[in-house]
């Protein structure tokens, strides 16, 4: 779904899992300067847009989601996951009810498969699910940000931002009034510094919350019940997931960033040692240069120099061994 902000003035199409909004506006550093003082916005109108109605939608969700949503207070923005019955991550939302309405934003493309499990599971319960894709597109607004959110169906309101579910044809309309653009590289280098895992990033067909901190924001440990629990709290409390994410500090010489699914090696293994790890996202920020987030075995030291692809790299823990 190609997005209508395309024709802004210096708007560079990004491609793969984010095409269909801009990489870019003509100015990469520029624009994440821009979101991290407060100002401007990102356009996230390829993102699916899932809702629920009915009176059963907040505790239903509560006995499929990780999280605790069943006392969900209105305009509490949460993230949570759906497991597979193996305890791997499948689909991570980014919720909020209005009272109403839930909603969420989720991956380009994985909206469908979401909407077919969820349904699958209504039984008796009084709910609707909705995929509104073609209806609603997302926004972010930075943190700090003093725009109107007004126009916007639902808004998400978190520490790193607002997210507004705003009609998708009053999209070009209401995007005048938030400031200058800032593309998909700039949000992405800010998520990169900030550590939070993107699905179909960070994640493969065996992730668990564990590996990519998400225990930590999406995964409650005292609630009941659901799909791939018994993993999630077997590994908790042995306190061993295989791998763990981390930072890289690529060497900024290089001029070529190491891709997602690029293997990560030993640096004192030269460039033909066995992987301990492959990189899951890169980019380069405005401040720390060319930075990556990398999924590496639990037991890969943790002050040992890395090789992303080619690159020398420094390492920084994220989730501790």
């Amino acid at each position: 779904m190609r997005s209508p902000l395309l024709s802004l003035p210096g708007a560079v199409a990004a491609e793969g899992a984010d095409e269909g909004v801009a990489a870019h506006y003509g100015d990469l550093f520029r624009e994440q300067r821009r979101l991290a003082s407060g100002s401007g916005f990102v356009d996230l109108s390829h993102r699916g847009v899932v809702t629920v109605t009915g009176e059963d939608r907040l505790t239903w969700l509560h006995l499929l989601l990780t999280q605790h949503v069943s006392e969900l207070p209105p305009q509490q923005a949460v993230e949570a996951l759906v497991l597979s019955p193996h305890g791997h991550v499948e689909h991570a939302l980014y919720l909020v009810d209005d009272g109403t309405t839930t909603w969420a934003h989720v991956e380009p493309g994985t909206q469908g498969a979401l909407v077919a499990y969820l349904e699958s599971m209504v039984f008796f319960h009084r709910v609707k699910v909705a995929d509104a894709t073609a209806e609603y597109a997302v926004a972010h607004l930075p943190a700090g940000s003093t725009a109107s959110a007004e126009g916007a169906a639902a808004v998400r309101e978190t520490p790193w931002g607002r997210d507004l579910f705003v009609p998708r044809a009053d999209l070009a309309g209401l995007a005048r009034g938030w400031g200058e653009p800032a593309g998909i590289w700039a949000y992405e280098a800010l998520r990169i510094e900030a550590r939070r895992p993107r699905l179909g990033f960070e994640t493969d067909h065996r992730t668990i919350p564990h590996e990519v901190d998400w225990l930590r924001t999406a995964v409650h440990l005292q609630k009941g019940c659901y799909r791939g629990q018994e993993t999630v709290a077997r590994v908790h409390n042995l306190g061993r997931p295989p791998r763990r994410l981390v930072v890289l500090h690529l060497d900024g010489t290089e001029e070529v960033l190491p891709p997602h699914g690029a293997e990560v090696r030993l640096a004192a293994d030269g460039p033909e040692g066995r992987p301990v790890g492959f990189v899951t996202s890169s980019a380069r920020h405005h401040e720390l240069g060319p930075v990556a987030l990398a999924l590496v075995k639990r037991n890969t030291p943790v002050d040992a120099v890395l090789l992303a692809g080619t690159v020398p790299a420094g390492q920084e823990v994220v989730v501790p061994q």
